[in-house]
């Protein structure tokens, strides 16, 4: 949900947390950061025929989840996520996840909101592929926060285009 105001000192301290970081154990299929914001899931096969066209075309429905695991609130400004080959998107203006919140960043266009825990990249085309992929949340000057890899055989068991991750 939107917190409308953070104080220049608070936002300061998030952005310093937000920016530390070292490696730690992760299952095969990720590298995890001590980071606040992860990649929790990926609908990485919109349902029906693929189409991305911007008026009729289902690229809404692919989407990447993110979610806060910190007991502070943070701005997800400056953030990306890419893909292996590094179509992506940045977060350019204020979103804000407080404690335990999730965004839903969608393909195609449509209207930012926090309190809807929605983002859209505004370009109709597909950014994950359907047979696999990697998935990278950056944080605001490029070091990581979380990566994730893919394979629809191995990680989509039963078939419905949705992985969850964390």
């Amino acid at each position: 949900m939107r917190k409308p105001l953070v104080r220049p000192a608070t936002a300061a301290l998030l952005t310093a947390g937000a920016l530390t970081g070292a490696l730690v154990a992760a299952p095969a299929q990720a590298t995890e950061y001590s980071s606040a914001l992860k990649v929790s899931g990926v609908q990485y096969d919109a349902p029906g025929r693929d189409s991305n066209s911007c008026t009729t075309g289902n690229t809404k429905a692919e989407y990447v989840v993110i979610k806060n695991y910190a007991r502070t609130t943070v701005n997800l400004k400056g953030y990306a996520v890419k893909d292996a080959v590094g179509n992506g998107y940045t977060f350019r203006s204020n979103h804000y996840l407080e404690p335990g919140d999730h965004v839903k960043l969608r393909g195609g266009r449509g209207t930012d909101s926090d309190a809807g825990n929605v983002a859209y990249r505004n370009n109709c085309n597909f950014i994950w592929n359907n047979d696999r992929d990697t998935i990278k949340l950056l944080k605001p000057g490029g070091a990581a926060a979380d990566t994730h890899s893919y394979t629809k055989s191995a990680n989509d068991r039963d078939g419905n285009g949705y992985i969850t991750f964390h």
